[in-house]
């Protein structure tokens, strides 16, 4: 074992040139990124402004009072399938 840890640190000192910013070991397997901080920051604020958006969007829908809900029941050789749909006029 003690022969192992320094030619462990001589290989991590001499690949100094290849590394990644973050290694995230989770249960989709290791996920090895890139990317800087700066990077992820800019992107996390991109996500929060489209989720803002589509809150907004879900928002407005939401609160017309002009909308309606239409249940469209079918029968198949299977059984019968029912279809529910808002519309927003």
């Amino acid at each position: 074992m003690k022969p192992f840890i320094p030619a462990l640190v001589a290989a991590l000192i001499t690949t100094g040139g290849a590394y990644a910013q973050s290694i995230n070991i989770g249960p989709g397997g290791v996920q090895v990124d890139p990317r800087s901080p700066r990077e992820r920051a800019i992107d996390r604020d991109i996500r929060r402004e489209e989720r803002a958006r589509e809150r907004e969007r879900y928002y407005r829908v939401r609160d017309r009072s002009d909308c309606r809900t239409i249940t469209t029941v079918r029968e198949t050789p299977r059984g019968e399938i029912r279809r529910t749909e808002r519309v927003c006029d």
